[in-house]
């Protein structure tokens, strides 16, 4: 393997043209044994690239942690607004490369970025914008909520940071197991990929899925503009917003109390082209398990007066139960039934030591086993005993927190690998759950205790869809790893002071200016789950039941019958409906039926557009979504920065 080592970025700018334009991505994956697996991977997808192509280089992570601490101010943003976050990943990269080009034009740099720098600094952007926000929106504003007050400066920061490395270093055998041998689709890594390979593509196919590409992108961002931008022209245009006009349309169609359970129509075009990624086996039990729900369980527990609320955030209380422990049950089965492929991955923890390492070519590329190991342990003890310090929590309830935020992270990065959306929400309470169930008494050590867990699993779900990102490439996942453990660094800083900015006290939260739902919902549960599990009410106990049984049920099926999977619903899917909206769930059905249909009729035309259309798709929206987030905010957003709002 060897090559020039005078200037690589040079040497790959001017030879790569003719590989860039022939590689194609391995999105179907590879068939075999494990082994096999991942020797098809190295030899056709990593050698002559990831071998050969800078990667992890300081201006990928300058440029990376910039974008991510800017990206990360928009997530914690929103969140404190609408309780929801998005991944920065592909936004980072289309910014990057549009940047470094105008830059590379301009002479102020001398080569341009590679395909696989670029990666890296997605690595970096997305864990410095996601991994360290998303709990500050959620547990540590319902802190604020419930006490009153701040964390000390010191104190804030480290929590936070050490919840992101937990969440890092917790994806490094989960990359191995359900990237490297299941092949998961995370269709939001496969956007991110087929985006950078359109943007640095040269050859005639490669141009085509880039016009595709870009024209998706901008039909994405013209239907997002016209949903949620046009009163930002004028406040007399919001009554022809698509977001109104569809909102008149269901008030006349399905009313307001179909409304509230969230059956109805809605324009998204980025489910539907996530749907399209995602596959029909996947969508299809997302939608029909989303109309057991809101169609026929909701309207029956609302007739018998269970359910007394009409809205979204009030049923949603009782439907998650099942869902979640659908997932759950699913996914760690899922994982006891791959005990072999799990020993694999663990089977050179001995030699942890070992200064000469490993002779196995995949185990001298991945993340080695001893960082997830030193990583859980040294943030298990730093943790316990800043958690003992801060609120008093018992260091069995640390421990107890760790081996749950595995058990979790197996089913949040499962769930997301087949269906592209994270369930934050049901993470987050199934976990206070059971830590007010085990140990009651306390809200604040049933919130805290949650928030290791669910943050965890939720930062490592979110870095995995990086690293299939990575893997369609040919990166070097050590390399990644690295990008994303030095994003969290500049997130954490970042996101932390600019959260004590924009929330000086609990008086800011639930206000119009701050709404926080998340952060509601988190301590109406904490509160609820500190009297104990004894007061959960029959029929989430029930619907716990009945979920965990199905999820079992759904994890057995493949094993007992393999010839018949494609056709047995997929747990993760069926799980999520209950936990979200069924408009989302049918937006997803309409992505996955259209790419069904193309491929079906023209099944040429499938192969080379439909991942570049659906990648475009969902860059173009987000990027809208992005920018029209820092043309009604952004001056509110600076000023509260600057100690003037």
């Amino acid at each position: 393997m060897s090559h020039e080592k005078s200037d690589p970025v040079k040497d790959e700018s001017k030879s790569g043209s003719a590989h860039k334009a022939e590689f194609e991505l391995p999105i179907d994956g590879f068939k075999g044994t494990p082994e096999e697996i991942e020797r098809q991977w190295y030899e056709q997808v990593y050698k002559g690239r990831g071998d050969t192509m800078p990667q992890l280089t300081m201006r990928a992570l300058v440029m990376g942690s910039v974008l991510g601490g800017i990206l990360s101010l928009t997530n914690l943003y929103i969140g404190l607004k609408s309780g929801w976050g998005f991944g920065v990943a592909i936004t980072a990269c289309i910014l990057s490369y549009s940047i470094w080009t105008t830059f590379h034009k301009l002479g102020w740099v001398s080569t341009p970025m590679t395909i696989l720098e670029n990666n890296c600094m997605q690595s970096t952007a997305s864990a410095a914008g996601y991994s360290t926000g998303t709990t500050l929106v959620s547990a540590f504003a319902a802190l604020v909520l419930i006490t009153g007050n701040q964390m000390p400066l010191g104190v804030m920061l480290m929590w936070v940071f050490l919840l992101a490395v937990l969440g890092v270093t917790m994806a490094i055998p989960m990359k191995r197991q359900m990237i490297n041998v299941e092949q998961l689709r995370f269709p939001s890594g496969v956007a991110a990929a087929e985006t950078l390979r359109a943007l640095h593509s040269e050859g005639e196919k490669g141009m085509r899925a880039a016009k595709g590409l870009a024209v998706a992108g901008g039909f994405a961002a013209l239907v997002q503009f016209w949903t949620d931008g046009l009163h930002l022209i004028h406040k007399s245009l919001e009554a022809l917003q698509l977001s109104t006009l569809v909102g008149k349309l269901n008030e006349a169609v399905v009313g307001k109390v179909w409304m509230g359970r969230t059956v109805m129509f809605n324009v998204d075009p980025i489910f539907i082209a996530a749907g399209a990624i995602t596959g029909m086996r996947v969508c299809l039990s997302m939608l029909v398990s989303g109309s057991i729900c809101w169609m026929i369980y909701v309207p029956i527990m609302q007739a018998n007066g269970v359910i007394e609320g009409s809205t979204y955030k009030a049923v949603v209380q009782w439907t998650l139960w099942g869902g979640t422990a659908c997932m759950v049950s699913s996914g760690l089965l899922n994982f006891l039934l791959q005990w072999r492929t799990s020993l694999r991955a663990f089977k050179n923890l001995g030699k942890m030591f070992d200064r000469s390492g490993s002779q196995d070519v995949m185990d001298q590329l991945e993340a080695p086993i001893s960082w997830f190991v030193i990583g859980q342990v040294v943030v298990l003890v730093l943790l316990a005993i800043l958690a003992k310090a801060t609120f008093g929590i018992p260091y069995w309830i640390a421990g107890l927190a760790l081996v749950m935020s595995f058990i979790l992270a197996l089913v949040a990065c499962r769930v997301t690998g087949e269906t592209d959306t994270t369930p934050v929400g049901a993470m987050g309470q199934i976990t206070q759950m059971t830590i007010g169930g085990l140990h009651p008494g306390s809200a604040t050590t049933t919130l805290m205790s949650a928030n290791v867990v669910s943050s965890a699993a939720i930062s490592s779900a979110d870095l995995l869809t990086d690293l299939k990102s990575g893997y369609l490439l040919g990166a070097n996942p050590r390399k990644q790893f690295l990008a994303q453990f030095s994003g969290i660094f500049i997130g954490t800083i970042i996101t932390v002071l600019a959260f004590r900015v924009m929330v000086p006290n609990a008086e800011v939260l639930g206000s119009d200016q701050f709404p926080a739902p998340a952060a509601q919902n988190w301590r109406a549960v904490a509160e609820t789950m500190s009297k104990g599990v004894g007061d959960l009410h029959p029929v989430k106990r029930w619907s716990m039941a009945i979920g965990a049984s199905l999820g079992i049920l759904l994890a057995i099926l493949p094993v007992v019958m393999p010839k018949k999977q494609k056709y047995i619903p997929s747990a993760a899917g069926v799980g999520l409906a209950w936990t979200f909206h069924w408009y989302y769930g049918f937006l997803f059905f309409v992505g996955a039926l259209i790419a069904w249909l193309l491929e079906k009729r023209a099944p040429q035309k499938a192969e080379e557009y439909t991942y570049p259309v659906a990648s475009g798709v969902i860059a173009g929206g987000s990027l809208m979504g992005v920018f029209l987030i820092f043309w009604e905010n952004g001056l509110e957003m600076i000023q509260k920065l600057i100690g003037r709002g």
